[in-house]
C-alpha cells in the first residue's frame, strides 16, 4: 500500500559545540578539512604563534561528533552534544 503526505521535519534534540584553545592551535587545518559537515573554517585574522586558528563558521551544523579533535595533532579543539531542552 503506497501512503502520500506530508513529511514531518525531525527535531533536534541536542546542539553541537565546537571548544577551541587558540594559543595552542598551529593553523594544520585538519579540523576544518575532515569536519563531515563543514561547520568549520579559518580565521582570517592570526593567533599569537601567527597561525590562522579554526572557528565555528555555521554552528547550526555542527553535530558534535568530535571529528574535529580526533584528527587535531595539537589537541587544540574538540566537539561535543549538549541536549537542547524540549518545549513544552
Amino acid at each position: 500500500m503506497m501512503t502520500t503526505g506530508t513529511a514531518t521535519k525531525k527535531e533536534k534534540k541536542f546542539r553541537g559545540i565546537v571548544v577551541i584553545n587558540h594559543a595552542s592551535c598551529k593553523g594544520c587545518a585538519f579540523c576544518v578539512e575532515f569536519c563531515p559537515t563543514k561547520a568549520l573554517a579559518l580565521e582570517k585574522g592570526f593567533n599569537a604563534k601567527g597561525y590562522h586558528p579554526p572557528y565555528l563558521a555555521t554552528p547550526e551544523l555542527c553535530n558534535g561528533c568530535d571529528m574535529c579533535g580526533l584528527f587535531c595533532p595539537d589537541f587544540a579543539i574538540f566537539g561535543y552534544r549538549e541536549k537542547l531542552e524540549q518545549a513544552a
